[in-house]
Formats: C-alpha cells, sequence, structure tokens
C-alpha cells in the first residue's frame, strides 16, 4: 500500500507518467470492438425481458417447498405451456414466473401446481401485472434518460466547454452500450431493479470524467503562451495525476457491488440481487475506462484540431526539433515539471501545468526570526 502511495504521490507531481493520449488509437480500437461484441449480442440474443415488462403472472410457493428449482420449472412449463422462469428464494420457496398469461388461466395453472407441488392451493401467492405498467416503466425510463443527458450536456458546456461535454456524452453511451450489451450475453433478466441500477451507473460514470476535466482546465491556462507543451501533452498529465485517485474510488465502488453479484447472487441464490448488481458492476468498470481511456483522449483530439493550438503544436514541435539538433532532449515528458519554475523567456512564460514553487528569499532575516532590522 505504501508502494501505491508513493506512485500516485509521483503521478500527482509529474514524475511518472504513461502515455494514455498518445496510445488512444489502441483503447479507441478496444472500445469498439467491445461495442461491436454488445451490440451484436443483443441484436442476436436481445434481452430478456422480466415478467414486470411482458405482464404475467408471479407465484410464490409457500416455504421450505420440497420441490427442486428445475422440477419446479418443469411443471410450470407443463401446467401453462409457456416458457418459466423459477428463483430459489431464502427461505425455502419458490417464486414462479410466467409471461403472457389473463387471469382464468392464472387459476387454473395454481391449482395445477398445487396438485403437482403437493402444497395447497390457498398456501400459492399470486400476482398478475399487466404489460401497460412494464411499458410504463420503460418510457419513463427513457425519458429520464434523455432529460440526464441533455442536463448533462448543458452543465459540462457551461463549466467547461462544449467539446469536453461531447467526450462526456459519447462515454456515458459507450458505458450503456456495454451494460446493456452483456445483459444481452449473459442473459440476465431485465426487471425494473436493472433500470435503477442503469440509471445510478450514469453519475458513476460520470465522477471521474468530470475530476479529469477539472485538473485539465486548471492546468491548460494560458497554454498558448508557452512552447513546451502541447494540449496532449497536458491532457496526458491530467490523467497521470488523477489516475491513483480514480482506481481507488471504482475498486472502493466496485468491492460491495462484487459481493451482492458473486456472493448474493451466486453462491447465496438470492437471484434478484443479480438485476440490479450486474448493471452496477460493469457499469462501473466501464465507467472508470472511459474516463481514463476515452474521455480525455477525444477532448485532446477535439482540441487539437483548433487553430490555436494546430499553432501551438507546430511551434512545439519545431521547438523539440531544435533541441533534437543541439544534442538536448527533443521531446518533453508527457508528466514534466512544470515551466513556472522555470526563468521566463520568450519561448516559454505563464504556462499553467502545475503547482509553482516559490523562490526563498537570499539572506532575508539571516539571525533574526522576525527578519526585521534593528
Amino acid at each position: 500500500m505504501s508502494k501505491l502511495g508513493n506512485l500516485g504521490a509521483r503521478l500527482h507531481r509529474g514524475e511518472v507518467g504513461y502515455d494514455f493520449v498518445g496510445n488512444r488509437k489502441i483503447w479507441y480500437g478496444i472500445s469498439i470492438l467491445i461495442t461491436i461484441t454488445a451490440i451484436v449480442g443483443l441484436a442476436v440474443r436481445g434481452l430478456t425481458m422480466g415478467i414486470e415488462f411482458q405482464g404475467g403472472a408471479v407465484f410464490t410457493t409457500p416455504k421450505n417447498t420440497a420441490v427442486s428449482v428445475s422440477q419446479a420449472e418443469t411443471y410450470a412449463e407443463e401446467a401453462s405451456g409457456h416458457d418459466a422462469i423459477v428463483q430459489g428464494l431464502g427461505n425455502g420457496s419458490l417464486r414462479i414466473q410466467i409471461a403472457g398469461i389473463d387471469t382464468d388461466k392464472s387459476n387454473e395453472i395454481k391449482a395445477e401446481l398445487a396438485k403437482d407441488l403437493k402444497v395447497d392451493a390457498e398456501s400459492i401467492n399470486a400476482d398478475l401485472v399487466g404489460p401497460s405498467w412494464g411499458d410504463q416503466v420503460a418510457n419513463k425510463a427513457w425519458q429520464g434518460l434523455a432529460i440526464f443527458m441533455v442536463l448533462v450536456a448543458i452543465y459540462l458546456a457551461i463549466a467547461f466547454e462544449w467539446r469536453m461535454a461531447l467526450a462526456a456524452l459519447v462515454a456515458l453511451i459507450h458505458d450503456i452500450t456495454i451494460t446493456v450489451g452483456i445483459y444481452a450475453l449473459v442473459g440476465f433478466e431485465v426487471t425494473p431493479g436493472t433500470v435503477i441500477g442503469l440509471l445510478t451507473i450514469l453519475g458513476y460514470s460520470l465522477y471521474d470524467t468530470v475530476v479529469v476535466f477539472d485538473s485539465l482546465k486548471e492546468q491548460t491556462k494560458d497554454l498558448t503562451k508557452q512552447t513546451r507543451w502541447t494540449y496532449s501533452d497536458v491532457a496526458n498529465r491530467s490523467i497521470n495525476s488523477t489516475l491513483v485517485r480514480s482506481i481507488n474510488t471504482t475498486v472502493v465502488a466496485l468491492l460491495p457491488v462484487a459481493g451482492l453479484l458473486f456472493i448474493g447472487g451466486g453462491v447465496l441464490g438470492a437471484g434478484m440481487l443479480n438485476d440490479i448488481s450486474l448493471s452496477l458492476f460493469v457499469g462501473l468498470a466501464a465507467g472508470a475506462y472511459s474516463s481514463i481511456f476515452i474521455a480525455t483522449p477525444l477532448v485532446a483530439d477535439l482540441k487539437e484540431h483548433e487553430p490555436q493550438m494546430k499553432a501551438l503544436r507546430k511551434r512545439v514541435l519545431a521547438k523539440r526539433a531544435q533541441a533534437a539538433a543541439a544534442g538536448e532532449s527533443p521531446d518533453a515528458p508527457v508528466t514534466a515539471q512544470p515551466l513556472a519554475d522555470e526563468p521566463e523567456d520568450d519561448d516559454a512564460a505563464h504556462a499553467v501545468v502545475g503547482p509553482r514553487n516559490q523562490p526563498a528569499s537570499r539572506n532575508r532575516g539571516r539571525g533574526r526570526p522576525s527578519g526585521k532590522r534593528r
């Protein structure tokens, strides 16, 4: 842990770093590949919609029902003529979902299940769900997603700039697409809990992105007044300076979600926890990835097309070429020390790319604590 903390401090000070922006084509390629896989999985397999979205009946058996999940699924499908989803609950009861049936058919299935499961029909709880309710939930979710993205775009455009707002929206769409695609590939059931999880990850996805953007905004003030760093150099430094913080917050958030998914849903068999935990787990991981490898490199790409930044890049490359011809180091490191620490000249002045160290005054107050002349 001490080594990790030391690494984080060195990254923040700019003593070490990795060229995330320079290798952005690799990250773009990986993201495109994953996104295409998710879209293909969604198109081929589709989403397994829960009973709340399709309409149908949910039967809950009494405690300690002496029938296995697979056997109960067979009984339910034989009694209804439809596909059934059976989940074992913690108290030994079973939750049986059958889509596409009405009230009359529900009573017949309930009586048949009671006979097959060898329980009293009155002890089986039956709940009917209409498809219109699921449509309302889906419509509200889409409305909430659209409103959220519009508000986010407006806020980021005001607080930062429109390029950062665009990059953040691209990262959000990237995260949602991957999460939905994973649901299609895994075959987990989509329930209102899934919708809640999808809406929740949007905030987590933006958190790390905004942290990096804030650092980037601060470090690019008066950037065009110097000739040592390009916008991409400073963007890369912003990612490195916040890297350990992003990793720590993501890991801390993923640990309890992983407990819900793998222990609660997998080991203990509480299948309903999978509905929300999988969307949170995949969304948090995708959000951390997109904030580091997608959003900030995309902002750097967009900014480098500005005339001012093109001119700056040309001056920086020319100066590095001169340095190389003179036998000096031609390339400024991606996490070089701030220019403000150096003497000001016409070629490099006033670049805000890091903390500034104030020089100590010469011989001031030597021998006297107050520094005042007697």
